[in-house]
């Protein structure tokens, strides 16, 4: 047993997201291509004297009680395997919150990553993200990382051919975005379009940057830009200085662009600031995962 483990949680973006319909239970159906960036949380869990589960972050706003999803995910494999030791986690967040790129998600992966690897549980990574479902849609995504089409809720998970080196420009508006809220004002059965989901998927195969620029597209924008139009103007102010295209990620608000010089990114970022558009701006780039690619898109091998 380890005293003390410290892991990253990494952010993602969605390269495409389309809903394909609602099903009984309220939940929607997805097809989406999602891809991991190298701005990350840091996540820090060391064993303590107390019984419990104690939490820090650099942020006083979230919550460090059993409503922070990282506590959860420690809870859950703690009461599933009787561990009584005390547990704290120290969260050191970048990722934006409430932003679309599953921080809170990520957060949690690691957590259960961390308590696995601590206490020797010897649960494989597919039994991780079956835990993990339990938690929220994102976080099995989150532990398998990478590159990825979802499914089904987003838990039907088959790893892609990595997207191509790329610099990305991160900007997220002054507003908080409601998932639920998106979720349920969106018109799933009657949709003015759908993502070209199979054209990024064709882009990632042939390692083409500029074909996957073409096909993105993402559905919750349908609902999100007319409530938020300062997403719209990052998208073009993005868009005028040199990114081969730029989306909400997610739910959003978080917009991010394909630049392919970093400078570009940097000179697209100071326009950003300057109009007051966003003050969370990063420029990062795709975060890869060194293992073998499943090619078969439609009936894949799902996360192991």
């Amino acid at each position: 047993m380890r005293d003390e483990i410290n892991l990253r949680a990494y952010g993602k973006i969605n390269l495409g997201l389309d809903v394909t319909g609602k099903r009984p239970d309220g939940y929607h159906e997805v097809r989406m291509i999602m891809q991991n960036v190298s701005l990350y949380d840091s996540v820090q869990i060391r064993m303590r004297r107390a019984p419990g589960i104690g939490m820090q972050t650099n942020l006083p706003f979230l919550p460090t009680g059993p409503d922070n999803l990282a506590c959860r995910a420690a809870k859950l494999l703690m009461d599933e395997f009787g561990i009584e030791d005390g547990l704290s986690i120290s969260l050191y967040k970048k990722i934006p919150v409430s932003a679309g790129m599953a921080g809170g998600s990520s957060d949690a992966a690691a957590v259960l990553v961390g308590v696995n690897r601590m206490f020797r549980l010897g649960l494989s990574k597919r039994e991780l993200m079956e835990r993990g479902v339990k938690l929220g849609a994102d976080v099995p995504y989150c532990i398998m990382r990478g590159t990825a089409l979802a499914e089904g809720i987003g838990e039907q998970l088959t790893p892609v051919p990595s997207m191509p080196e790329c610099h990305l420009l991160l900007a997220k508006p002054p507003v908080s975005v409601s998932t639920k809220f998106v979720y349920g004002n969106l018109k799933a059965d009657s949709l003015p379009f759908h993502p070209d989901i199979d054209g990024i998927l064709d882009g990632l195969e042939r390692g083409d940057l500029a074909g996957i620029a073409s096909c993105l597209g993402n559905v919750l924008e349908t609902v999100t830009i007319p409530a938020y139009p300062q997403i719209q103007d990052i998208k073009d102010r993005m868009k005028e200085n040199g990114a081969l295209a730029a989306l909400m990620s997610g739910s959003g608000p978080t917009v991010f662009g394909i630049f392919t010089e970093n400078g570009a990114a940097e000179k697209a970022g100071e326009r950003i600031r300057s109009e007051g558009l966003a003050r969370q701006i990063y420029t990062v780039r795709p975060f890869y995962m060194h293992r073998p690619v499943q090619r078969k898109y439609a009936h894949g091998m799902r996360g192991e």
